[in-house]
């Protein structure tokens, strides 16, 4: 009965774990969290092709129903750059970023992709994790973090290109408008990036990102930004979720849910793949499948309170587990400090540059990119190499879902492969003449037939040749 009450109710195993310390210590992690997220939340949506308050909103509604559900005590959910960009990229086939009818779909898609997930939780397949190589999402995210800084290469330099463009066409496009540059938002979108680099290097305790936001918007002003044609974000909505179906019509729940699949495998493999990872460090143990209902409740939810498809955020579950976070308690009170400086600032963001923006979110794509790791794959395993090649150029040069397929089914392949073909020791009998006496040898082979043996199996030979002749084994 216990088991089954933990198991409907899972947030049921660690509030009775409160107490007045931890309380204190989620409070302190969960202001960190809201200060941190207020510009990655603007951000992410702005890759998304949304509104810049349907970041916020993701960031609110997301983290409370997923902390809940999952099983994770320091993993932080809501509005992430992969998951952004996929939207972009799945939603803009049908609708043009930023219109009503682009907003409908992505809180469509979002709630297939929940569907999707919980539906993944409630079958236990959550074990189906573990046979993804965590490269694929490397290769995924290097991939997105180059197109995410290539979409904003305009924003920077102030010149036109036409939405829709191809990785490839875009870079062509800058290179023939390089002479159109406008220098006040050059000036704008470096003094803004060198300032966010410097705050991280020296200070990096303090919330560089608003920071730089704030400090960009005032120099902004004082040089007289919109006459020198300097555009601002404008001022966002202050309004707090308010309750909205998805479109549940058949037509397009049909042309969405091939997509959604897509947004689904991708968010579960980034939400678990952060979650085992701080996992290691906390001592704690990860319920595959518990992730996956919690990601997806908080997607089916989350889609009815004007908020689009998120999972689990590296950056904040790393610095919420730095802060000393120590139940998901922290990740909710995010949530109620975000949406209440919400309240308090939106006015403020009408001061914003494009540029600034531009200039953050190229920092934010930057850190995505994770190089110790490439070099670490690329260095040590063949295999590996292929999936994290196959999939950084799918992403680039091919549509985005094709290309969360592409890793995934190439990393089970790889798996497979390597265990259909397992190295095998074989205990075999051989009659020694010389001392008219049955001995028993280990030879070592792998299934590979002109495989050479290893190391390990023959010195298991020389070894075990040398017991038996020991003890004159007949």
């Amino acid at each position: 009965m216990k088991g089954l009450v933990y198991s409907l109710f899972p947030f049921m195993a660690w509030i009775r774990f409160i107490s007045k310390e931890s309380v204190k210590a989620d409070l302190i992690a969960g202001i960190t969290g809201a200060i941190i997220v207020l510009p990655q939340g603007i951000a992410f949506a702005t890759i998304a092709g949304l509104p810049p308050e349907y970041g916020l909103y993701t960031a609110m509604v997301t983290p409370i129903v997923a902390a809940l559900f999952g099983s994770s005590r320091h993993l932080v959910s809501g509005p992430t750059t992969a998951i952004s960009i996929v939207i972009l990229s799945t939603v803009s086939q049908h609708a043009v970023p930023g219109t009503p009818e682009f907003i409908s779909l992505a809180i469509t898609i979002t709630f297939l992709t929940g569907v999707y997930q919980l539906a993944f939780g409630l079958a236990r397949l959550g074990v189906l994790v573990n046979f993804v190589s965590h490269t694929v999402v490397v290769g995924f995210t290097a991939g997105a973090a180059i197109l995410i800084a290539t979409s904003q290469i305009k924003n920077m330099l102030g010149v036109y290109i036409p939405n829709g463009e191809t990785f490839f066409h875009t870079w062509m496009d800058i290179a023939t408008q390089l002479g159109d540059t406008n220098f006040f938002i050059l000036f704008i979108a470096l003094l803004t990036l060198t300032l966010a680099i410097v705050l991280k290097k020296y200070f990096p305790r303090v919330p560089n990102l608003l920071l730089v936001l704030v400090f960009s918007s005032f120099v902004s002003f004082v040089i007289g930004g919109e006459d020198r044609g300097i555009e601002v974000i404008g001022a966002i909505s202050s309004n707090l979720p308010v309750f909205a179906a998805p479109d549940f019509s058949f037509a397009v729940l049909k042309k969405l849910a091939p997509e959604a699949f897509a947004v689904a495998l991708l968010g579960l493999i980034e939400a678990v793949s952060i979650s085992k990872s701080i996992a290691t460090k906390s001592s704690q143990r990860i319920d595959s499948n518990q992730e996956f209902i919690g990601q997806g409740l908080s997607n089916v939810v989350g889609s009815f309170f004007s908020r689009y498809a998120g999972s689990g955020s590296f950056t904040r579950s790393g610095v919420n587990y730095t802060a000393g976070a120590v139940t998901p308690l922290s990740a909710i009170f995010a949530a109620i400090f975000l949406l209440i400086i919400l309240l308090l600032v939106a006015p403020l963001t009408a001061y914003i540059p494009v540029a600034a923006m531009a200039s953050v979110i190229l920092l934010v794509a930057y850190n995505l990119i994770d190089f110790k790791q490439i070099k670490h794959i690329l260095v040590n395993s063949r295999s590996e190499a292929s999936i994290l090649a196959a999939t950084f150029l799918s992403t680039l040069f091919i549509e985005l879902e094709f290309a969360i397929y592409m890793g995934v089914m190439l990393s089970i392949i790889i798996f497979l492969a390597r265990t259909s073909t397992p190295e095998i020791v074989d205990l075999a009998p051989r009659y020694d003449e010389a001392n008219s006496r049955q001995v028993y040898l280990i030879f070592g082979y792998t299934q590979r037939r002109n495989a050479p043996r290893s190391k390990s199996s023959v010195l298991i030979c020389q070894f075990t040749s040398a017991l038996l002749r020991i003890f004159r084994l007949r």
